[in-house]
């Protein structure tokens, strides 16, 4: 942020953490350990995985499809694979995410962990913890992993945060070249999850990482600033709310039909979903459509409702990147589908 040096030190030792247990404490022991302290402006970024181990979140894996809709507030998307379905949503916790957070990944015996239902708050008394037994004034950030829309793979973000600023908003400065920055807010408390991340991995049991470098961004006292929540976009400024099959789904009012496979499948077999979605709570009078080979035949009681279940018909389509072509039929309509470039 000012030039300083960044250090980022990976905790190790703290090893498999139960319910009950002192993350605060342990974490101090680690250190200890290393010949290391807490000192005022540090930041300790810790998984979410020890936060919950330590509160008893766990529940048994054959629940995790009943647990991932109990700790979820909306579904953004869902696809079928091999093994279940997989669902994006937005999580009790927060963000967004698969499976509302809900992982086996790094948890000893048939369980699954839940993520704190607070992420923020349980920043918050691992900060006021860590100062008790150590007097330093650190921020803290609890970590998560989850993918991104636009990129393959997954990275660390802050899932909850306390003593710091998350957002380094640069709106109504000037770039290097003197150009006025209109947009930029660096979401900061991300950048530190991912940097902690780098020496925690995924693998090797390190569920912790020490920060020196960014005091300018640690907080005073008992001040514990917004916490991570106020990095996740409200429903005015989400652009992305939904899927685009999903979308399609909840304008057509069909969102009640099996979410299609990962893998988009054959061309007939599309057609039978589209056919399925479009005359799903639809309001269409005698309405019909078999698959013919390329084509979907759609008949209805009167004009009315041919024109009403032909437009569902192409919109249900979309979601399965074909497009119709219309023409009229001996007994109403026939719709010839091609493939939408993808």
């Amino acid at each position: 942020m000012n030039g300083t040096p960044l250090q980022v030190v990976g905790l190790t030792g703290i090893g498999e953490v139960h319910a009950g247990d002192d993350v605060a404490g342990l974490v101090v022991d680690a250190l200890h350990a290393q010949r290391a302290s807490l000192n005022d402006g540090d930041v300790l970024a810790v998984s979410s995985k020890v936060v919950s181990k330590a509160a008893g979140l766990s529940v048994t894996a054959t629940e995790r499809d009943e647990v991932v809709l109990r700790e979820s507030r909306r579904l953004v998307a869902a696809r079928r694979t091999p093994t279940g379905v997989a669902r994006v949503v937005e999580a009790a916790a927060g963000p967004v995410m698969a499976a509302a957070g809900v992982d086996a990944s790094n948890v000893e015996g048939d369980v699954v962990l839940t993520l704190p239902p607070d992420p923020d708050a349980a920043a918050r008394d691992l900060r006021e913890r860590l100062h008790e037994l150590t007097g330093a004034v650190v921020g803290v950030v609890v970590t998560d992993t989850a993918g991104r829309a636009w990129r393959t793979g997954q990275t660390d973000f802050a899932l909850g945060a306390a003593g710091l600023d998350v957002l380094d908003d640069l709106r109504g400065t000037v770039d290097a070249q003197g150009r006025d920055l209109s947009v930029t807010a660096r979401a900061v408390a991300d950048e530190i999850a991912a940097a902690a991340d780098l020496v925690k991995g995924k693998t090797r049991g390190v569920p912790a990482a020490l920060l020196r470098g960014l005091a300018d961004l640690v907080l005073p006292g008992t001040e514990h600033g917004p916490g991570a929540r106020s990095l996740v976009r409200d429903a005015a400024g989400d652009w992305f709310r939904l899927g685009h099959v999903e979308a399609v789904r909840a304008a057509l009012g069909a969102g009640g039909v099996e979410p299609p496979p990962v893998a988009p499948g054959p061309v007939p077999e599309r057609l039978g979903r589209a056919a399925e979605v479009a005359l799903a709570a639809g309001p269409v009078t005698g309405g019909a459509v078999t698959v013919e080979g390329p084509e979907l035949h759609l008949r209805a009681a009167d004009e009315f409702s041919l024109g009403a279940l032909t437009q569902r018909v192409l919109s249900a389509l979309w979601a399965e990147f074909l497009a119709g072509l219309v023409q009229r039929g001996p007994d109403g309509v026939v719709v010839r589908v091609v493939e939408l470039p993808r």
